[in-house]
């Protein structure tokens, strides 16, 4: 009879090969003490192999539909499903299927990286054998095998979070949850997590990613889910979400101010005029996009208009936020009191891998 490793192995790699595997959730609503409803009734669909930024500032609701959908948390409303499984009435089918790195690592600061893995493949019904195995080849794609026996109270906060990821595939999950997995890590740090977050969707795991770093989510995602106050407000490619909310455009400054009249009649003649830019500089939404830059160039050239300063504006995620919600992305509200409150309630774990 094969053991929850072994399916769990051969199950991630027919998802490379299109077997579904994915995430399904439909009105999915958490209210906590006091009536403050962090998680709104949101919808949303996550394929087999797609990389899914759930994006959004602190106490938008994004650690809180992640401890709904790995089984840590119930929910108060709504259904939905992971890997095929209803959260609620097969948490541990659900916890079999998935792994999970969520904001708070489970990490004994008194056992050394190898000991960790030989203890979580022990939990997931690995022969010693097999856990030491798959933990050294873990160990090794995430940069820890030279710091394999030291303890981790002696790792840095990046080295933590690399154990933590490593510690969450051990048994082959078809699912990966990662709940602001470079939150306070330095940028190689972060650049190596983005590597191997894009090898595992190469290999067909299904990747669940919360962030509010807006160059994660462009980056890495092949999907976004924008949340606000506990509401997806936005959700589609990045490139088109940042395209619906429209072109670019450019910002160029004359070299002599008293240009800046006849500079802005040049620009109105190429695209719309937008409100005064800050310096003295001038404004320009791109019918085509970056394709008109060379025109842009080409006609302040034939009218001898010279230029300190000429700056191309793409939209970003950013901008996409501000869209939907009236407010930049830094901002919103804080309910990380409320969403530890239960997921204490909940008497599950709130970090480190997941088990069943």
């Amino acid at each position: 009879m094969q053991n929850d490793y072994e399916r769990n192995r051969i199950v991630a790699a027919s998802a490379a090969r299109g077997r579904p595997a994915g995430i399904e959730a439909r009105g999915l609503v958490r209210d906590f003490k006091g009536g403050v409803r962090a998680v709104a009734g949101i919808d949303l669909v996550v394929s087999e192999g797609e990389i899914y930024g759930f994006l959004g500032p602190n106490g938008a609701g994004k650690s809180t539909t992640v401890l709904m959908l790995s089984t840590l948390l119930p929910p108060s409303a709504g259904h939905a499903t992971v890997a095929g499984h209803d959260v609620v009435r097969e948490g541990a089918a659900v916890r079999r299927a998935i792994g999970a790195s969520l904001q708070e690592s489970a990490l004994d600061p008194y056992l050394s990286a190898r000991e960790h893995m030989l203890l979580q493949g022990a939990l997931h019904g690995l022969s010693r054998a097999a856990a030491r195995a798959r933990g050294e080849e873990l160990l090794e794609r995430v940069g820890l095998s030279e710091a394999a026996e030291r303890k981790v109270k002696g790792y840095s906060g990046g080295m933590k979070r690399r154990l933590d990821l490593a510690l969450a595939l051990i048994h082959h999950p078809r699912l990966l949850f990662l709940d602001e997995p470079t939150t306070g890590l330095d940028v190689q740090s972060r650049t190596a997590l983005w590597e191997e977050v894009r090898r595992l969707a190469d290999e067909g795991v299904t990747v669940f990613l919360t962030t509010q770093y807006l160059e994660e989510a462009d980056v890495l995602a092949d999907r976004v889910g924008i949340i606000d106050r506990g509401r997806i407000v936005a959700e589609g490619a990045p490139a088109d979400l940042k395209a619906e909310i429209g072109r670019p455009a450019v910002e160029a400054l004359p070299e002599d101010p008293a240009q800046r009249e006849r500079l802005a009649g040049v620009l109105a003649r190429i695209g719309e005029l937008l409100p005064a830019a800050a310096g003295g500089a001038v404004a320009v939404r791109l019918p085509a996009g970056a394709r008109d830059l060379a025109e842009v160039v080409r006609a302040l050239d034939a009218e001898g208009i010279s230029l300190a300063e000429l700056r191309l504006h793409a939209p970003t995620l950013d901008d996409v936020f501000l869209a939907k919600t009236g407010r930049s992305l830094e901002g919103g509200g804080d309910r990380e009191e409320a969403q530890q409150e239960g997921a204490a309630a909940a008497g599950g774990q709130t970090g480190g891998s997941v088990r069943a």
